[in-house]
């Protein structure tokens, strides 16, 4: 099958080994590559977390004179910059998520399930071309975000945090919907919550360091009614929905704030978001991706930031 698709969307790639069935083979075909063209003796990079381990054997007893070398923060610093193309498949994977979720909060009946609702919008995604990979989703004042039996009713709101792939590259917004109309608390708790966002993207600009945006959004949460109950966070992304710029510690990831003391640059794609807990009104949250651009940034996907209203 790869060799069909070779055939007619030929792989970027300059050289392409014939079809393989499993690691070993690959393993041994890329050894005889390497032999082919004089670098059984060189350094050679790769990611561990990415290769097979009996591949990993192979290649060390194929090339027992190659230095087999981690290469994992190199090529992450390279996949941190995307080119247009990719910036493009990134704008199309929010937007299309986007589209998504608008179009479940308004095509929802009153009283469906979590269960229903999710299965909704993984039909919306799929069908605008996207693979679907999670939702999160709250209803009511629970936080709990996993798919349920729970029902939305009457004047609870829904959280929808989802992530769609699109030609191998990740959509990851959250976006609030309400059943019926909002009262002017739940009005001004999201307005709260946008306010942060609205100051982690006025620093979201090339030159300015990852460390000085989150201090930033910080700064306007700890000012605000809401910090008590909510946490902001912000972080890089594009063909997974973490990636370089690593820019906060102590959050319940599995990395570093690595990158808090690097500037931006353009051609990075950052997600910044704004969690709230209420104790009484549930999970409210906004989650935005911004692209830095040469001049500043460009919000992808930016639309249904406010209240969505069921059958609105």
């Amino acid at each position: 099958m790869e060799g069909g698709e070779h055939e007619v969307h030929p792989f970027w790639t300059p050289a392409v080994m014939a079809s393989c069935w499993g690691t070993l083979d690959a393993a041994t075909q890329a050894a005889e590559h390497l032999k082919r063209v004089g670098l059984d003796k060189a350094r050679i990079g790769i990611e561990p977390a990415f290769l097979a381990a009996d591949a990993y054997v192979a290649l060390k007893s194929l090339l027992p004179e190659v230095t087999l070398a981690d290469a994992t923060p190199v090529l992450e610093r390279m996949r941190a910059i995307k080119t247009p193309e990719e910036l493009e498949k990134l704008r199309l994977a929010s937007e299309k998520i986007t589209d998504a979720m608008l179009a479940t909060f308004a095509g929802v009946a009153e009283g469906a399930s979590k269960h229903e609702i999710v299965e909704r919008l993984r039909r919306e995604e799929t069908d605008r071309g996207l693979q679907f990979e999670y939702c999160l989703i709250t209803i009511g004042s629970s936080h709990n975000r996993a798919v349920s039996d729970q029902r939305w009713q009457r004047g609870e709101v829904l959280s929808l945090d989802s992530g769609g792939n699109y030609q191998g590259y990740i959509g990851d917004l959250c976006r609030m919907g309400v059943m019926g109309e909002p009262d002017a608390e739940l009005q001004d708790l999201l307005a709260a919550v946008d306010e942060v966002q609205q100051a982690a993207m006025a620093k979201c600009a090339p030159g300015v360091r990852g460390g000085d945006m989150i201090a930033h959004a910080r700064g306007v949460l700890e000012a605000s009614p809401i910090a008590e109950y909510t946490d902001f966070f912000g972080h890089g992304m594009g063909l997974i929905t973490h990636e370089v710029p690593f820019l906060m510690t102590n959050h319940p990831v599995a990395y570093e704030g690595v990158d808090a003391e690097r500037p931006f640059e353009a051609g990075m794609v950052i997600s910044v978001e704004t969690t709230m807990t209420h104790p009484t009104r549930g999970f409210i949250k906004l989650e935005d991706t911004v692209a830095i651009t040469e001049s500043g940034h460009e919000l992808v996907g930016d639309r249904g930031r406010g209240w969505n209203v069921n059958g609105a």
